[in-house]
């Protein structure tokens, strides 16, 4: 590469985490950015391919480094198809390389992302093919070149993605625990914390509920100088290596920089120790495991002790030997920080109020003098601490809106909880509210209605309220028990409120339907279970939340089914289906049923109930799969005639379908709206792929057999002219169920026949 190309000064954008972007410009600048220009999610930024290079290395806040090639016009695919072929690929990419597009953002012609991604891919694999006669692959893992694509309104930029693997991804977490942070924000929290400026005044650092220790193990890499792409540079995947206008001569003498840094940054440490505690055992176990593969021996500490047995081994000892035997100086200085739990489930209000209050208590009590940070999703949980924070930082794990909170450790600061009222006359001031009283009066009629319904029809597991009041934006399913008919529990479904809505009014109602939900149920606390539903990305649907694998069996149409409450978005078994399901079971006396996309197999429990003498059921998920085996087996249906496939449902039709080697006279087809796995070859996007799947899915029917296709993409409109072969019922009003009828798009069924 020429020394004109070096010196070039260019535009770059990199990507951060919400509420960063600040820390980010300043870390670029450090990089040798000329010009940082701080936008939302990002930061566009002035500088050579070296400052490039540099910000992969050293920025611990960013996610990619983006290079912008160019831009292209994008009202309409088709001329975003044709400015991309104006791009001379080959400057980039070898014919036989490989390729990956990442689109984000729409525009006026390109409403899907996963629409842009294939429009993109084609129009690079298209000039390949027609200039050189062979055409780069997809490699959705290790590309030799990551394409980014960002549309916003009639306009894309196109730009190469120089970090590979998004940058959070240090290269140490082996294995975490339920809920981790991710590693730039945790980088970002301690930055925010002052967390560098401290430990050069000879502070140390405790977190108390380290989880697998990433707020610790990001904190040594910043003490001892390790860059946060150190660790990476061995074997990792960099977008930069394979492509063409890649320098190796100026990487490896960064990369050379890195290795000298490190080295001398961790003599600053022989003498300090940060340490870690948590209660789980697991999650220590993972934390030190971390801190093993970031080669962190002797500088981190972790340990497993409650924060009931929080103590501050440093206080009342010698600047240079702790409690513990470990070496720290400064012992007068330091910071703790924590990420605790703020709390789904309706019964965990209560006991993290305890545990604020009891941290509140320890740093009260061990840590006088000290600084404190304390990252939160539930800021008003921090009164809990008894001390008024310094300062107030709004950052985002993931969508979720959360608060870094700093406290100095300081009587003058001491604000404490024993005269404020508890959580039970909190909930009683809210009770009387006139918010609370309207929409308790609402659920009671709801709840007398449903319940009166749903007794006259024989059903367990129903919606109650959705959404009736437009300003308390909830779903609520009563769910019953398959055992005992007096045991029941409530899944509370927030919808999150918009940018728009007033964060504090939002979680005021929140509060107020929290808070008369048990006495109008007439459930206690721990029966009812919240969660809150946010508009999810492309590749999301089905996303686990948390890890307690804790079963209830509930009762639907005669048979039995597990549903999870705390694990999963959604609990198992889709409600607006009952109607479809029993459907399937009528139609499949004697017949043979294949469930695709089945989820939790609750189609093929009620296909195999009503007669059918055998059974194929596709899942891609493991976990999924194995849930369907234990409803086939909680209602006595394990049988050798059932079999179950995991597999691209995709992948394993398209072969079926060649193969014509079986037939089922009853095809159940629900897909998600959109799919993206590491085990797909493809991604798949239901408005656009619906006809193919339908068409393969015929290969498989028997004469006289039926297609049952449904989804629940509420645009949905399904190609008649693709499909202009079959004969198409429209099933969609007759099975939506009476406790869904507020919300008739919920989802969409059609009956499919060959003509």
């Amino acid at each position: 590469m020429t020394d004109t190309i070096l010196t070039k000064v260019q535009s770059f954008f990199a990507t951060c985490p919400l509420g960063v972007v600040d820390l980010l410009a300043a870390e670029l600048k450090a990089c040798g950015a000329t010009r940082a220009r701080e936008m939302k999610a990002g930061v566009e930024f002035d500088g050579t391919l070296e400052t490039a290079y540099r910000a992969c290395l050293w920025s611990r806040t960013a996610s990619r480094i983006l290079m912008p090639i160019t831009q292209v016009a994008a009202h309409d695919a088709n001329a975003m198809y044709q400015g991309l072929q104006r791009i001379d690929w080959s400057q980039h990419l070898a014919p036989a390389g490989s390729l990956v597009v990442d689109f984000q953002g729409t525009s006026l012609g390109v409403k899907h992302t996963q629409f842009g991604a294939l429009k993109t891919k084609d129009a690079i694999v298209d000039q390949f093919r027609e200039k050189f006669g062979e055409r780069p692959s997809v490699d959705t893992q290790t590309p030799d070149v990551r394409i980014n694509v960002h549309a916003h309104r009639e306009q894309a930029t196109v730009s190469i993605d120089l970090s590979g693997d998004s940058l959070h991804r240090r290269g140490y977490r082996a294995r975490g625990v339920a809920a981790p942070l991710k590693e730039n924000l945790a980088a970002a929290i301690l930055l925010r914390a002052g967390w560098p400026a401290l430990f050069s005044a000879g502070a140390t650092l405790v977190d108390p509920m380290c989880g697998s220790g990433t707020l610790v193990i990001e904190a040594a890499l910043m003490a001892c100088d390790i860059a946060p792409g150190w660790m990476r540079m061995q074997g990792a995947h960099w977008g930069m290596l394979n492509w063409r206008g890649h320098d190796a001569q100026l990487w490896q003498r960064l990369m050379d920089e890195v290795n000298d840094r490190a080295l001398a940054g961790r003599k600053c440490m022989s003498d300090r120790v940060l340490r870690g505690y948590d209660q789980d055992a697991f999650a220590v176990r993972a934390a030190l495991e971390n801190a093993e593969r970031a080669g962190l021996r002797g500088i981190v500490h972790f340990e497993k002790r409650g924060l009931s047995e929080l103590q501050n081994s440093l206080k009342n000892t010698h600047p240079h030997e702790s409690g513990d035997g470990l070496k720290t100086p400064g012992a007068e200085l330091g910071l703790l920080v924590c990420n605790p739990p703020y709390g789904e489930r309706i019964g965990d209000q209560e006991s993290l109020q305890g545990l604020y209050g009891l941290l509140g208590t320890k740093l009260r009590q061990e840590f006088p003098g000290w600084k404190a940070a304390i990252f939160t999703g539930n800021p008003p949980l921090a009164k809990e601490l008894g001390i008024n924070a310094r300062r107030s930082h709004t950052l985002y794990n993931g969508a979720l809106e959360c608060r870094l909170l700093r406290f100095d450790i300081d009587p003058a600061h001491f604000n404490t909880p024993e005269s404020r009222p508890s959580a039970e006359e909190k909930f009683a001031e809210l009770r009387q509210s006139a918010g609370a009283e309207m929409f308790a009066n609402r659920l009671r009629k709801n709840l007398k209605t449903a319940r009166s319904w749903a007794n006259k029809n024989s059903i367990r597991c129903y919606r109650i309220y959705d959404a009736d009041m437009p300003e308390y934006s909830f779903a609520i399913d009563l769910y019953g028990s398959a055992d005992d008919v007096t045991l029941n529990w409530a899944y509370v479904q927030e919808y999150a409120a918009p940018d728009s809505v007033n964060r504090d009014a939002a979680r005021t109602r929140r509060m107020q339907v929290l808070s008369v939900l048990p006495e109008v149920l007439e459930l206690p606390r721990e029966r009812i279970h919240v969660r809150t539903r946010r508009q999810q990305s492309d590749h999301s649907q089905y996303e686990k939340l948390d890890a307690q694998r804790e079963f209830q069996v509930v009762a639907e149409g005669g048979y039995r089914f597990y549903v999870n409450f705390s694990d999963y978005l959604d609990t198992g078994l889709f409600l607006d289906h009952r109607i479809t399901r029993q459907r399937l079971s009528e139609l499949c006396r004697g017949k043979r049923f294949l469930n695709l996309f089945a989820y939790t197999g609750a189609a093929t429990v009620y296909a195999v109930g009503g007669g059918a003498v055998a059974s194929t059921t596709v899942d891609m998920s493991y976990t999924y799969l194995e849930w369907a085996e234990k409803n086939l087996q909680l209602n006595g249906m394990d049988a050798p005639e059932h079999e179950l496939i995991q597999g691209d449902c995709l992948q394993w039709l398209e072969h079926e379908a060649q193969a014509r080697q079986q037939q089922y006279d009853v095809i159940f087809i629900d897909p998600p709206t959109f799919s993206r796995s590491k085990r797909m070859n493809r991604d798949f996007e239901v408005q656009q792929d619906h006809v193919q799947l339908i068409v393969w899915a015929s290969q498989l029917l028997t004469e006289d057999g039926v297609i049952v296709f449904s989804n629940n993409y509420t645009r949905f409109k399904l190609d008649q002219h693709g499909l202009k072969d079959f004969q198409i019922q429209d099933w969609s009003r007759e099975t939506l169920p009476r406790d869904f009828e507020r919300n008739p798009r919920i989802h969409c069924c059609f009956a499919i026949r060959r003509k």
